[in-house]
């Protein structure tokens, strides 16, 4: 069976791709994003069609059965599934029934008892539930009633259809998800208008879809946006309930990754510390032995402020150098800025993990969405994580910030807005950021249209879900 794949910078290009391949009888199996593009696999009408044959013919062969018609061509099964999908809005009772019926009609099509007829499909009836009205239910009774194949008609066909099979049953049940998605879309165009303003802000269709799917359907335009808005803002934790970073006080150790700002937010920290309790409160520590010059900002930043900076190598330094400090309201212990998967990562955690440290990890909220995924799950701790936004004055969108922050339940703990010291400092709070984040008009290349919706749901299977954790 020629099943390929095509990628390409947009969906578009992808698709155009596939049809230059397969003709005007392209079928598109599946669709998603990659770090590369879009990823669309895709096959042509006439493969499936001859992989219907070759199934009947390899179950003719090792299970005859009398008066068997041939199994039907993929073109009208794939017109069945788009009348299929043209009832996602009846009750799950009514799908159930109909489902039945469509099988005691093949039965008495094909003359065979239902023993037999248990024997040749790999569909088995579903077990009986109770009606809802909700129409996205339609999406789960298909995973449901295709989850148990028969082991005899599977282990009768080759192994490498047998996968391709399963394969394509993955493949169809994404797109089945699509479907339903988007005709709920035409059905509520709020919720559609909703979800395309969350994706354009740069939050990801995994939270979007978790928030939407809980939102009330009687809400007008208005009424829906200041949900959203509501939902994400408690969903936002900042710590407006507790002592601010120099009220606190304590030892404070900056992570991330290169370039994202650690040594700057350490002076600004410092410099709020300094002018409410005094120089002599504050004691800085730098650890970035790697960087060339990186002594050398702390130690400018630190003379700026009246504060001595201090260099320390190892473990032994750092702890001489923890008691030497420990009567200063709050100690900043700045790092080596390190890649997710750089090794060094490991050992310097471990430097860190001493008693009363507390760490604070620096997130560029410019970055990209699977950038910051990646840095969090890296720098991931086992207690409550604290973050800083940095770099706020560089980010065209803070969806991506905002929504990693969400997914991954962090304390926001401040957000830097500049690089002056310690001016460009503010307090996060969680409204002014929402607002801020769905405020954006600038336009872009990378914003979906309302009609390429589906490409972001083809794979929802896949992605992670927060609703476990999501307070709406």
């Amino acid at each position: 069976m020629n099943i390929q794949r095509f990628t390409a910078a947009t969906s578009r290009e992808a698709l155009a791709k596939a049809r230059m391949a397969f003709g005007e009888g392209t079928l598109i199996l599946s669709n998603r994003p990659t770090e590369h593009g879009v990823e669309v696999v895709a096959t042509a009408e006439d493969s499936l069609a001859q992989l219907d044959e070759d199934m009947a013919v390899a179950s003719a062969k090792t299970a005859p059965q009398p008066r068997r018609e041939a199994p039907p061509s993929y073109k009208d099964v794939a017109g069945k599934v788009e009348d299929d999908a043209t009832q996602l809005a009846m009750s799950t009772l009514s799908f159930q029934d109909y489902v039945r019926e469509r099988m005691l009609r093949k039965r008495s099509e094909s003359g065979q008892s239902p023993a037999q007829e248990r024997s040749n499909t790999f569909t088995s009836e579903a077990p009986p539930f109770k009606p809802t009205p909700a129409a996205p239910k339609a999406a789960q009774i298909v995973r449901k009633t295709a989850a148990a194949p028969a082991a005899a008609a599977t282990s009768a066909l080759p192994q490498g259809i047998v996968e391709e099979l399963h394969a394509m049953k993955e493949m169809m049940e994404d797109r089945f998800n699509t479907l339903t998605w988007l005709g709920q879309a035409r059905q509520n165009p709020i919720q559609s208008n909703m979800m395309l303003k969350l994706i354009r802000a740069g939050y990801s269709p995994t939270l979007s879809r978790t928030i939407l799917e809980r939102m009330p359907e009687d809400m007008d335009a208005n009424a829906s946006g200041r949900w959203v808005i509501d939902v994400l803002e408690r969903n936002l934790r900042t710590d407006a309930d507790k002592p601010a970073l120099k009220e606190e006080g304590g030892i404070f150790a900056l992570i991330g990754a290169t370039g994202v700002g650690k040594t700057t937010t350490a002076a600004k920290l410092a410099g709020l510390c300094a002018g409410a309790y005094g120089a002599a409160s504050v004691g800085l520590i730098t650890l970035d032995t790697y960087r060339v010059g990186a002594h050398e900002q702390l130690r400018a930043y630190g003379k700026m402020l009246g504060v001595v900076a201090h260099l320390a190598h190892d473990r032994a330094a750092l702890q001489d150098l923890l008691g030497l400090l420990s009567n200063k309201k709050m100690v900043l212990i700045d790092t080596s800025g390190l890649a997710p998967r750089d090794p060094r990562k490991r050992e310097l955690l471990e430097l860190l993990d001493l008693p009363n440290i507390k760490r604070l990890l620096v997130l560029n909220s410019s970055g990209h969405g699977d950038t910051l995924d990646d840095v969090i799950s890296s720098f991931k701790q086992s207690s409550a994580q604290q973050v800083i936004f940095s770099k706020i004055d560089e980010a065209v969108k803070l969806g991506p910030a905002i929504d990693a922050a969400i997914r991954h339940q962090l304390t926001v703990r401040g957000v830097t807005t500049g690089q002056r010291v310690p001016e460009d400092w503010e307090a996060a709070v969680a409204p002014k950021l929402i607002r801020q984040s769905l405020q954006s008009s600038t336009q872009s290349a990378y914003d979906p249209s309302a009609s390429e919706l589906g490409f972001f749901f083809s794979q929802a299977g896949g992605q992670k879900s927060v609703r476990g954790h999501l307070d709406a």
